[in-house]
C-alpha cells in the first residue's frame, strides 16, 4: 500500500470513527426516562431527528403509548431494518437549508400532535442541527416566502451561527422557546445533538423548546450589522420588544429538562482515541473554531507547517508542541461569505460549489504550497458539505500539482467559491451519504514530517 493511500485511509477512518461515536442508536437510549402515567408524544426537527426517533422507538416499551411527529431533511430518514415494527412516530421530510412548503405543513402537523396534553403526559423533543430551517413557522402577518428570503440573506451574509440564530429565534412563531409553550401542561424533556460551537442548547435548531438568553436588541444588532432586509412591521416589533422570547428563569420551564446526548468534543475525543491506538500522537485543538473557512484553513496549515519544519530542523527539539507523526483535530462551524468576489466578472469562471469544508481545504492548500508530509481531511458529519453531494474532501501534498495538470487555477477556484467542483475533478471528495447524525464539521490534519 502506498504512503499516499495509507494516509487517505487513515484520515477516512478517523472521520468514520467520529461519525460512529455520534450515532443516536448509541447516544440516545441512556438518556430516556421511564414512561409516564399518561401519553408520550415525541416531536423534533433536524438532520438527525429521524434517526433519534428510530432509536427512541427501539428502546421504548412496546406496551406503552408512543406517538408524535418529527421533521428531518429530505433523504435523512434511515432505512427501516428488515423485520422491524412500523414507525409509531410519524417521520416527515422537508427542505434544508431554506424552508419549503413541506416544512410548513410538517410543522403544522407537529403542532396538531401536541393537542390535548395533560400533566400526566410527557413530551420528548428531539433536536439537532438543521432544525432551524425544517421547523418552518413564520410570525403572524409574515409569509413562508419572507422566511425563505431571510434564510437566504443569513446564509450569504457570513454571520456566525449564533448571530443567525438570534435573528431566527425572534422572527419565528416556534423557535426561541415558543414551541415549549405548546407542550403545556405536560412535562417536557429535550434531547439534543449539538452542532454548534459551545453546545448552547438555545442555538441547536434555534432552541424551540428551551429558554432564549438573547434579546430583541441582539437580533436588531445582527440585522443592522449585516444589512439584512426585514419587513417594517417585524422591525418595529423588535424595537418595541413585542417579539421578545421566553427567558431563562421563566416559571413555565420549571418542569422541563434538557440534555445533550452527543457533542462535537465527544466525537473529536473518539477520533483522537482511534489515532492513538494506531500509534499517532493526537491533539484536539478545539471543538468550537469559527471564522471565514479559507482563513481557518490557512491557520491550520500554519500549525502543520510549524510542526513539520520545526521537527526537521537540527536542534529544534521542543520548538513545537506537536511531534510528528501526529494528528491535529478540530471542530466547529466556519462560514463562507458569498460577497462580490463570488460574482466573478470572468464568464469562464466555475460556478459556486461545495461548502465550508472544501473551502477550508482550498485555503489550507494555498498556504501549504505542496508541503510534503502533510495531509488533511475536512468533512461535515451530517454527510453534506454545503451545495454538494459530498461530505467534504481530502487534501494531499500533490493536490495543487494535480490540479494544475488539469488546467485548474486554485486562486480562481477560491474566488468563485467553486471548491466542491475542484475536489470532485481531482477524485478527492469524501462521500458518505446521509450519516443520520450531525455534530458539525470534522477536521483532521496528519503531519508525518520528513
Amino acid at each position: 500500500m502506498s504512503k499516499l493511500h495509507d494516509a487517505r485511509a487513515l484520515l477516512r477512518s478517523l472521520f468514520d470513527t467520529a461519525v460512529a461515536q455520534s450515532q443516536p442508536a448509541l447516544a440516545l437510549p441512556p438518556h430516556l426516562p421511564p414512561p409516564p402515567r399518561g401519553r408520550t408524544v415525541v416531536i423534533g426537527a433536524g438532520k438527525a431527528s429521524a434517526a433519534m426517533a428510530r432509536a427512541l422507538q427501539h428502546a421504548w416499551p412496546a406496551d406503552r403509548p408512543l406517538s408524535g411527529v418529527v421533521i428531518t431533511r429530505h433523504g435523512h430518514v434511515p432505512p427501516l431494518p428488515a423485520g422491524a415494527p412500523a414507525d409509531r412516530i410519524t417521520l416527515l421530510e422537508a427542505a434544508h437549508p431554506v424552508p419549503d412548503v413541506a416544512g410548513l405543513r410538517a410543522t403544522q402537523q407537529m403542532r396538531g400532535a401536541l393537542m390535548g396534553l395533560t400533566p400526566d403526559d410527557l413530551v420528548i423533543a428531539l433536536m439537532s442541527g438543521g432544525g432551524s430551517a425544517l421547523l418552518a413557522a413564520p410570525m403572524s402577518g409574515w409569509s413562508l416566502q419572507g422566511e425563505q428570503d431571510l434564510n437566504r440573506q443569513l446564509l450569504r451574509s457570513g454571520a456566525a451561527i449564533g448571530e443567525m440564530n438570534a435573528v431566527r429565534r425572534h422572527l419565528s412563531a416556534l423557535k426561541g422557546g415558543r414551541l415549549a409553550t405548546l407542550c403545556r401542561p405536560a412535562r417536557l424533556l429535550t434531547l439534543a445533538i449539538s452542532d454548534v460551537p459551545g453546545d448552547a442548547l438555545h442555538d441547536i435548531a434555534s432552541g424551540p423548546t428551551v429558554p432564549d438568553p438573547s434579546t430583541c436588541a441582539d437580533a436588531l444588532a445582527v440585522i443592522d450589522r449585516y444589512g439584512l432586509t426585514v419587513p417594517t412591521a417585524l422591525l418595529e416589533g423588535l424595537r418595541q420588544g413585542t417579539l421578545e422570547t421566553p427567558k431563562p428563569g421563566d416559571a413555565a420551564f420549571a418542569r422541563d429538562e434538557a440534555r445533550l446526548i452527543a457533542t462535537p468534543l465527544a466525537m473529536l475525543q473518539a477520533a483522537a482515541g482511534h489515532a492513538r491506538r494506531l500509534g499517532l500522537q493526537a491533539h484536539v485543538l478545539s471543538d468550537r473554531i469559527e471564522g471565514e473557512a479559507r482563513e481557518v484553513g490557512m491557520v491550520h496549515a500554519g500549525l502543520a507547517l510549524h510542526a513539520a519544519r520545526a521537527h526537521a530542523m537540527p536542534g529544534a527539539g521542543g520548538m513545537s508542541p506537536f511531534e510528528p507523526p501526529c494528528v491535529l483535530l478540530s471542530g466547529g462551524e466556519t462560514t463562507v461569505t458569498m460577497g462580490a468576489a463570488s460574482a466573478c466578472d470572468d464568464p469562464g469562471a466555475p460556478a459556486p460549489s461545495g461548502g465550508r469544508c472544501s473551502e477550508f481545504l482550498m485555503g489550507a492548500a494555498l498556504a501549504l504550497r505542496g508541503e510534503p508530509g502533510v495531509w488533511m481531511l475536512a468533512a461535515d458529519t451530517d454527510g453534506i458539505d454545503g451545495a454538494s453531494e459530498a461530505a467534504g474532501a481530502l487534501l494531499t501534498p500533490d493536490t495543487l500539482a494535480r490540479a494544475r495538470m488539469l488546467g485548474m487555477d486554485p486562486h480562481a477556484v477560491l474566488r468563485a467559491h467553486a471548491s466542491g467542483q475542484f475536489f470532485e475533478r481531482l477524485g478527492d471528495t469524501v462521500v458518505s451519504g446521509p450519516t443520520f447524525t450531525n455534530v458539525n464539521d470534522f477536521r483532521a490534519v496528519l503531519v508525518r514530517g520528513a
